[in-house]
């Protein structure tokens, strides 16, 4: 046994274990919105540790006073709950009133992080000290502070765990401004949903070979000396500079110009087939998402060398293009092939 592991408590597992069927058993009540009104209905309030040493601590005090009857003691006791009351209400006053919008939210990679930004809106005149997001059981909190009749944005990271079109997990929000001794929180659930990429193969094969274009002059795939299609070929005295590959140049300092009539004859075609993964389009499961994967992979490399590139899956297919937008959909069409949302517009996250 590792004896830098804490060791684990005995009743530490089992209330962990409660404790997180309740959250998802109560935020799956809740209602599907991306801006919600944070009112007395869903704001919720209860004492912290310190607020129930503090209710401890008046009670010694009231007894201590009366027993022997000390004018000081009941003035202390009084004045100190008095001040928690306040608190309280204070505490409750800096969420309820507080709007919560929900940013649209980019695209990311599967196992990475990808940031939701939420904007808090206040009406009131004074500011709002103290307010922390997170996503509920993750424990990481952002704090911020929301000016009188103003707005904070706050950005929240989480790390989606699988590919397609995933929902927005549930997010919480609490203060414990001024005194610490009460906690007031409430829980939201978005209704948008986030598009996440396939994670690329982190040592992918090189790209395959150009098809020959149908009607061109060659009749079998082109032959490459580098061991992978590139388009390129070394920069020549007189060159246009809108083919010399600037990418190339920047990155490993060296000059070269797509070769166009290359290009012409031939078609960088990513086919789900040729990855060397034995995947069924139609089966789920580790090999179509290694497939997926490595042609994610692909794509990229392909857009860094701003080649020209096509994607077959299955049945579905791409035509050749190069750009940001042509990556786009060709990310798009990986992070949903196999999955119930493959067929389903792409345009609910707010893009």
């Amino acid at each position: 046994m590792d004896l830098a592991q804490p060791l684990p408590h005995p009743l530490r597992s089992p209330f962990a274990h409660v404790r997180a069927r309740f959250h998802h058993w109560f935020a799956s009540r809740l209602p599907l919105r991306d801006v919600t009104l944070l009112t007395q209905r869903n704001v919720y309030i209860l004492p912290t540790r310190p607020g129930f040493m503090l209710a401890a601590t008046l009670l010694v005090l009231l007894v201590g006073s009366i027993n022997y009857q000390l004018n000081l003691g009941y003035l202390l006791t009084f004045l100190l709950a008095g001040s928690a009351l306040v608190g309280m209400h204070l505490c409750h006053g800096t969420l309820r009133g507080l709007t919560l919008q929900l940013q649209p939210v980019d695209p990311g990679f599967m196992g990475s992080n990808t940031t939701i930004s939420i904007d808090l809106v206040s009406t009131r005149k004074r500011v709002r000290h103290g307010i922390g997001l997170s996503v509920l059981g993750s424990g990481h909190w952002i704090w911020t502070d929301v000016p009188g009749q103003g707005r904070a944005t706050v950005h929240v990271a989480f790390k989606p765990s699988r590919r397609g079109l995933q929902p927005i997990p549930t997010l919480t929000a609490e203060t414990r401004f001024p005194l610490g001794t009460f906690r007031v929180w409430t829980i939201w659930r978005p209704a948008s949903r986030v598009l996440v990429y396939p994670a690329p193969e982190t040592w992918p094969p090189p790209l395959p070979e150009g098809e020959p274009r149908s009607g061109g002059a060659a009749a079998s795939r082109m032959p490459r000396a580098s061991g992978e299609f590139d388009g390129v070929r070394s920069y020549q005295r007189g060159d246009p500079l809108k083919l010399v590959v600037w990418k190339k140049l920047a990155k490993a300092d060296e000059l070269v110009s797509r070769d166009t009539h290359q290009a012409q004859r031939h078609a960088l075609w990513l086919d789900l087939a040729h990855t060397g993964v034995a995947a069924s389009p139609a089966a789920a499961g580790a090999p179509l998402e290694h497939a997926i994967s490595r042609l994610c992979a692909w794509v990229l490399a392909a857009d860094k060398q701003d080649l020209e590139y096509g994607l077959r899956l299955g049945a579905r297919e791409i035509t050749p293009a190069s750009g940001e937008a042509h990556k786009r959909r060709c990310l798009e069409a990986l992070a949903v092939h196999g999955t119930a949302d493959a067929g389903a517009p792409h345009n609910d996250q707010g893009r």
